[in-house]
């Protein structure tokens, strides 16, 4: 199927947090959903179970399990058995959810900052302690992992580490050789690994991206990984999430953490999850090319004509990560806002390290993405 990705689709007046929180002269380019059309073939697979008419309750389709542990297999050569899959609601409430299983009140959980800011709530939703990190970037802007800074972090009581990987919002697909030392770490303090993979999918040319739990099967016992269909194939806004915890007993602890309460995906949510991870990868292979062309659209476009703003190409995702810490500018993020009409997420909302950043989001179609850069750059001071 043919897919038009500069069609630059209206989406005002659709229920859209991204295109609804801001006025309608404001070009936003902040939360992380594409302004694509998501694989026809999910489309046609949510529009059969609307016909049907009835949405009782729901629960999985038969195939998806094994399509996911196919997939697993596959892409990363990791073997997982289907019991080890578990399916919610969504990435956030799970990687809280974690949290509560494997640590218990007043104990330590790990970040890197840096990082998807709901990460940051997630030690004082369970009642622990953040023990925070900053990521090191080096002089040419690229960010890495201090690991002796890591190890100095962790405290006796640390109990779990919250991994990012693809990182957002700095744009990183960490490499097998990372991975291995922040595991060892872990492992030596004997600390769960909490990973949010949500991203794996959303790779650029040369970029592999490599589950932490598949390294070695003492890694995968201390592993929770989360994975999701939702922003590799636009259908956030449907809810759906994969859950796998080889480990029964962790997987036990896990389940108990949410006794009571219903976070199970809706009948279109599994429905879309299906349909997604069947017959969405012609699709997604196409819109990866071209999120990696505006990805070096914004990156030429940075270093030519804006000037005080830099920005290394990000190895996945589709956000980059703007450093406007030389434009003289106090607030970037609120400058952009009300000088160029253009909505991005302030830096320092991903916590110690993000000041005086940017996040842009780049899936949408050229055309908007060319008139963003150009209001940005009349914006910015003489």
């Amino acid at each position: 199927m043919g897919y038009d990705f500069d069609d630059c689709i209206e989406r005002r007046d659709t229920d859209s947090l991204k295109w609804g929180r801001y006025g309608d002269d404001v070009l936003p380019l902040w939360v992380a959903d594409m302004d694509f059309r998501s694989p026809e073939l999910v489309i046609h697979a949510l529009e059969e179970r609307v016909a049907h008419g009835v949405f009782g309750y729901g629960m999985e389709p038969p195939g998806l399990r094994e399509l996911i542990v196919g997939r697993l297999q596959g892409l990363y050569g990791w073997s997982v058995t289907p019991e080890a899959i578990l399916f919610m609601s969504g990435v956030v409430t799970a990687f809280n959810l974690a949290a509560m299983a494997v640590a218990s009140p007043g104990e330590g959980l790990l970040l890197q900052t840096p990082i998807y800011f709901p990460m940051l709530y997630t030690a004082d939703n369970a009642n622990l302690r953040c023990d925070s990190m900053k990521l090191t970037q080096q002089e040419n802007g690229h960010y890495t992992v201090d690991y002796g800074q890591m190890a100095e972090t962790i405290r006796e009581d640390t109990r779990v580490f919250l991994l990012c990987n693809p990182h957002n919002p700095v744009g990183r697909v960490f490499r097998r050789d990372e991975l291995e030392h922040m595991a060892e770490i872990c492992l030596s303090n004997e600390m769960v690994i909490v990973s949010d993979e949500i991203h794996c999918d959303l790779l650029f040319s040369g970029q592999e991206h490599v589950p932490i739990a598949s390294l070695a099967p003492e890694v995968e016992q201390r592993t929770i990984t989360l994975m999701a269909p939702s922003k590799t194939y636009n259908i956030a806004g449907l809810h759906c999430s994969v859950v796998i915890i080889p480990n029964a007993d962790l997987r036990q602890r896990f389940q108990n953490a949410y006794r009571g309460l219903i976070n199970t995906p809706s009948v279109l949510a599994y429905r879309a999850a299906l349909a997604a991870y069947r017959d969405g990868d012609p699709w997604l292979h196409k819109v990866l090319l071209y999120l990696q062309r505006n990805r070096d659209l914004v990156f030429d476009f940075v270093k030519r004509e804006l000037p005080g703003v830099s920005m290394v190409k990000p190895e996945g995702t589709y956000l980059a990560w703007l450093d406007c810490r030389r434009t003289g500018l106090d607030d970037p993020h609120r400058h952009f806002l009300q000088k160029a009409k253009v909505a991005l997420n302030d830096g320092a909302t991903f916590g110690p390290g993000g000041e005086g950043f940017v996040r842009l989001n780049f899936a949408c179609c050229r055309p908007l993405l060319e008139q963003a850069l150009e209001r940005m750059k009349r914006a910015l001071p003489a």
